[in-house]
């Protein structure tokens, strides 16, 4: 099945063959960067611009180092160095991005929406790096990428997302892609931020962190995400933690070989001990490793590229 899609926006539009198709490309690219010549010519000639209108560390650098890694130029603008801080509109700043030429934009922007906003007015490629808590299609890819290294398949894999599911883009995305994966999906935290609603979406929803976690293949912690509450959600950080915290205890309920997760940034000792952030569990580097080659194959498919040009062989 050829590669169709100019743009990446959700994971909820993905189907589960395009979803296999990114990881198949993704598990190519990861083989070149174990090479002493880590480049490829995938993307030569193009020119791909990072727009980051909201903070960013990983994304930003990733998204950054694949473009690289495929041999594109690359300009990257935060809000600071860009002219929306005189008043310029959204619309204008890509318009006038395309007009300079470039070949794709990579937005990343506090307002839902704004990704998919973009690529109804640019002839360009348009790719979302989190638009506000909608989705982080990215992201999902990349978690479920390193879920099916330790796991193979997800069908009927336990999966807990620990933390701010209402306000977190990541959750919504590792949702939409875990449930077409197969995998049996359960959201835990205080009921002020993992609303019942949210089974709408085919997952389970708990109060009970100890029977949630029992048996689960995989946790994934989500910070709080102060930036989008307008209101207080729990009296306060050290209670969250006394009764959401992942710690050595509540570790051990976890299927022995369950691996443990964070999309960034860690809020240390709040949802997660750094004894565990840091131990044999944990997959969070690993994450971000894996975050160069999910990028790398997202470029390289919304570019036009074909995903068996790179299939990797059996």
């Amino acid at each position: 099945m050829p590669w169709t899609r100019k743009h990446l926006i959700t994971l909820e539009e993905l189907s589960l063959t395009e979803i296999d198709q990114i990881h198949a490309t993704a598990i190519a690219f990861k083989r070149t960067l174990s090479r002493s010549v880590k480049k490829v010519p995938a993307l030569r000639g193009k020119t791909i611009v990072n727009l980051f209108l909201e903070p960013s560390t990983r994304t930003r650098m990733a998204f950054d180092m694949a473009a690289k890694r495929l041999s594109a130029d690359v300009i990257s603008l935060d809000g600071a160095s860009s002219s929306t801080t005189k008043g310029e509109t959204l619309r204008d700043t890509a318009q006038n991005i395309q007009a300079l030429q470039a070949d794709m934009i990579v937005l990343r922007h506090a307002a839902a929406g704004s990704a998919l906003y973009l690529s109804r007015i640019l002839d360009i490629p348009v790719i979302n790096a989190g638009d506000g808590a909608h989705e982080h299609p990215t992201q999902g890819l990349l978690d479920t990428f390193t879920m099916k290294e330790h796991l193979g398949s997800l069908t009927g894999r336990k999966v807990v997302i620990l933390g701010d599911i209402l306000f977190s883009r990541v959750a919504r995305s590792n949702i939409h892609a875990l449930v077409k994966m197969g995998a049996a999906v359960t959201l835990v935290g205080p009921s002020t931020l993992v609303p019942l609603w949210f089974t709408d979406l085919g997952v389970k929803v708990s109060y009970d962190l100890r029977s949630a976690l029992a048996d689960a293949e995989v946790v994934m912690l989500l910070r709080i995400q102060h930036e989008r509450q307008s209101s207080g959600h729990f009296p306060s950080l050290g209670e969250y933690t006394g009764m959401f915290g992942l710690n050595k205890t509540r570790a051990s309920w976890l299927n022995p070989k369950a691996i443990i997760m964070h999309p960034g940034p860690i809020n240390r000792g709040v949802e997660i001990d750094s004894e565990l952030a840091d131990g044999d569990r944990s997959v969070i580097l690993e994450q971000v490793t894996n975050g160069i080659a999910v990028r790398m194959a997202v470029l390289y498919l919304c570019a036009g590229g074909q995903p068996e040009l790179v299939m990797p062989t059996e």
